[in-house]
Formats: C-alpha cells, sequence, structure tokens
C-alpha cells in the first residue's frame, strides 16, 4: 500500500497572514494605475446658480441674474440726532426775576433813592440811604441780570410743536414739552411743526410707461420724525420734500387719464416708497404720496383727445354695424322660417341689402 507524503510547509509557499476583518475582500488593482507619472487633476463639480424652485409646480429652475447697481440713498452727520434738551420748570425762571426784582428794590431802598409811596407800598422803614455807591451800582447789576435771566428764559411750549436749540452752532437738544418752562436765554431757538401734515404740489412733469408727457398733482402726507436732522441735516426740509417727489415722478411711470384706477394706485405706492426712503435721512416720515389729479400735458392734450375721440367714435360704429347686421340677420330668418316668402340666392342678396339700408338710415335718423 503506497501511502502519500504530505507537502511540506516549505513546498506549499509562503503562508498568507489571517484576515483581521472577517468579512474582507481583495480587489485587484490595475497595473497601469500603479506606474502613472502625473496624477490626473481633480475635477471639482460646479452647481448651478439657481435661485429657488418650488416642488410640485413644474417650474424649471430660473439662473441668478447678476444684480445692479443698488441705489445709493443720501445720508446726513450719523452724530446728528434728536435729543431731549435740558430745562426746568416754568417756576424756577419766575421765582429768579422775581428776586431779581427784589433785588433791585432793595438795593434802591439802601441807596435812599426809593420815594415815599414806594416806602409805603412795600412797607419799608424810612431810610436816608447811603448813595449811589460801587457796592449799590454792583447789586444793581446783580439784581438785574438775575431778573433778565429769569424773565428772559421763560418759554410756553405748545402741543404739536418742538423747540431745537443751538448754542454757538452747536446742537444743544430738542424741547418737546408743553407748558410754561425755563430754557437758558443764551440758547437760540427753533420752532419746528411736528404734527401729521399733508402738502399738495403744483402739476408736476410726468410721464406714463409709453413715454407721453403728463401733469399730476401729487398729495403727500407726512410728520417730522427727528427735528435735528429736519432742521439741521439740510436748509429746508419742505423744499427738500418737494424736490424728492419731483424726482420720484421722473422716475415712476403714471397711467394716463382713462387707463382705470389699479394703475394710480400702483403708481403711488412706488411713489410712497421712493420718497420715505429718501426723506428718512433727514428725520421726516412720509406716510403716502399719492396722484390725485392726472393729465395730459398741455402739448399732447389736443392731440390725445383726437385720438380717444377717434376711438370712441369707431366703438360707436362698430356696435351700430353689429345691430344692424343682427337686426337683419333675425328679421330675414323669420321671414324665411314662418314660410311667408321663398326667396333665391339673388332674392336673399337684395332683401338683405335692402334691410340694411333701412335700418341704417333708421338709426341715422334718430340719432342713435
Amino acid at each position: 500500500m503506497t501511502t502519500t507524503a504530505s507537502p511540506t510547509p516549505e513546498s506549499r509557499g509562503p503562508a498568507r497572514p489571517a484576515r483581521l476583518i472577517q468579512n474582507e475582500v481583495t480587489t485587484e488593482i490595475p497595473v497601469h494605475l500603479l506606474f502613472r507619472d502625473e496624477p490626473d487633476p481633480v475635477s471639482v463639480p460646479l452647481k448651478p446658480a439657481v435661485v429657488s424652485r418650488r416642488q410640485g409646480t413644474g417650474e424649471q429652475p430660473r439662473l441668478r441674474r447678476p444684480a445692479g447697481p443698488a441705489r445709493v440713498v443720501p445720508e446726513v452727520d450719523p452724530d446728528l440726532a434728536e435729543r431731549p434738551a435740558r430745562v426746568l420748570p416754568g417756576s424756577a425762571g419766575v421765582l429768579a426775576g422775581s428776586c431779581g426784582l427784589a433785588g433791585c428794590a432793595v438795593t434802591s431802598w439802601w441807596a435812599g433813592a426809593l420815594p415815599p409811596l414806594a416806602l409805603e407800598a412795600l412797607r419799608l422803614p424810612a431810610y436816608a440811604g447811603a448813595g449811589l455807591g460801587p457796592a449799590q451800582w454792583a447789586a444793581y447789576a446783580g439784581a438785574g441780570a438775575l431778573g433778565l435771566v429769569g424773565f428772559g428764559g421763560l418759554a410756553r411750549g405748545r402741543t404739536g410743536r418742538a423747540w431745537v436749540l443751538g448754542l454757538f452752532g452747536r446742537y444743544r437738544g430738542t424741547v418737546r414739552r408743553t407748558g410754561l418752562m425755563w430754557v437758558n436765554p443764551l440758547l437760540l431757538r427753533r420752532r419746528v411743526d411736528v404734527r401729521l401734515r399733508h402738502w399738495r404740489s403744483e402739476p408736476m412733469p410726468a410721464a406714463d410707461a409709453a413715454g407721453v408727457a403728463l401733469r399730476v398733482v401729487v398729495l403727500a402726507v407726512w410728520r417730522v420724525r427727528d427735528t435735528a436732522r429736519a432742521t439741521l441735516g439740510v436748509e429746508d426740509h419742505e423744499a427738500y420734500l418737494r424736490e424728492c417727489v419731483e424726482a420720484a415722478l421722473a422716475r415712476v411711470p403714471v397711467e394716463a387719464p382713462g387707463s382705470g384706477r389699479g394703475g394710480v394706485e400702483a403708481a403711488g405706492e412706488a411713489l410712497t416708497r421712493l420718497v420715505a426712503a429718501e426723506a428718512a435721512a433727514i428725520g421726516v416720515e412720509v406716510f403716502s404720496v399719492q396722484p390725485v389729479r392726472v393729465e395730459y400735458a398741455p402739448e399732447v392734450a389736443a392731440a390725445m383727445h383726437r385720438r380717444r375721440i377717434a376711438a370712441l367714435d369707431a366703438q360707436h360704429r362698430a356696435s351700430v354695424l353689429t345691430s344692424v347686421v343682427d337686426s337683419v340677420e333675425d328679421t330675414v330668418t323669420r321671414l324665411t322660417v314662418r314660410g311667408l316668402v321663398e326667396l333665391d340666392d339673388y332674392e336673399r342678396k337684395a332683401l338683405v341689402k335692402d334691410l340694411t339700408v333701412a335700418f341704417c338710415s333708421g338709426r341715422g335718423e334718430s340719432g342713435t
């Protein structure tokens, strides 16, 4: 019996290392990838510039368009903003002024310059007086200055009005209080109306979407929100507002007369947005800018009137012709359906012609 010797480890070759991972799978690597001189450049996937896409509507993606230049809104000094000013109650000014008058009276008694009637009225004892010397003049100056400062700084605040205070060209604050108050008399006061106001313009030039010249009357509703910017940011905030409205009318097309109210309302909304954005820089709050009257410019009014009359005449002629044709058709149909007449093609055409002439003549005589 012959026995076969089992192969030794040397004859079977080197032993394969044990798998570290049980489900390890060996994959062949192509030889040409191991001997490449230069690697391929890495391709970066480019994402399409898509703005938005609504799901379930079948809408195609819209490419992002380059944005146009942003409109520059004018800006005033950023440090210039309304802030409350320091004022005192009116009673403080009245008290200071009264003390000044009392000081003048006492100084006059001290100098002996008060007449007897004044002594009796003030119930002061008779005093010969020391005369008007340096001390008396100094007392007069101090009491007089106190009286002038006390009574000169009194001011009355009203509802809907504000005081803008300045000292040597510098803004010192805004007073919105009402009633009697005391304000430093050295400060320069500017009264500003902060109530809700409206401005109705004169006929201003404008144009419609087709470029036809128009004249538009605009009604603007506004008020001053920041008194410091409205008075110190520009020379005249009312003139600035009028110029903003004119500039907005040059950019916004206004519907021509007779085009409907919807176009006028849309133009009003656009005007309100533009004017409010520009007027906000000077502290003016704009609520509404609406065209209240739109008419053609004088140079094109006559031509547009003739064009409109021609359009109305053509519309009237078309309606009259439609009415006549319907009447003729109805008459011929009734005659033939009821068997009142039997017409061939030639007789039918003649009847239609005669009826058309008769109906047109009758409508012309009646003026309809």
